[in-house]
């Protein structure tokens, strides 16, 4: 016989969790193409003017960098289900919002990831807050 309390028996995750699970490990994958990506502008892979670290202008030189890096990271926590890959996610996500929307003179347009990182943020809130719903319901 096992001693060990009914408790500790291992539960089907639910419908909404499965959906969170996929969800961050969709945005995993793109965080960890998008960081490739910064990190191909870094290094000079694509032959363009801007896309090597050298000769890109002060302004490109910072974000690049930060994403470069936070980007990865945020992949790692997401892929993980750690509670800190959405947050650096966010910061991420937030950056590129910035960049894109607020200074479009510097940073050129790129609505597709505007509305990318929008459509993530809008989902992964609606599946927290029905994790929350139904948590409080139970209790």
């Amino acid at each position: 016989m096992n001693d060990e309390p009914a408790s500790h028996l291992a539960t089907r995750p639910s419908l909404l969790e499965l959906a969170r699970e996929r969800l961050m490990r969709a945005v995993a994958l793109l965080c960890l193409l998008f960081g490739i990506l910064y990190w191909a502008r870094l290094v000079g892979v694509y032959d363009h003017t801007m896309w090597r670290f050298d000769l890109m202008p002060i302004y490109w030189r910072v974000p690049a960098t930060a994403l470069a890096v936070l980007f990865p990271f945020a992949a790692v926590g997401l892929w993980l289900l750690a509670p800190w890959g959405p947050v650096v996610w966010f910061l991420c996500a937030a950056i590129e919002t910035v960049m894109y929307v607020g200074f479009p003179a510097y940073y050129g347009e790129r609505p597709l990831v505007i509305v990318l990182h929008f459509l993530v943020a809008v989902l992964y809130g609606a599946i927290r807050l029905a994790l929350y719903l139904k948590g409080r319901r139970a209790t």
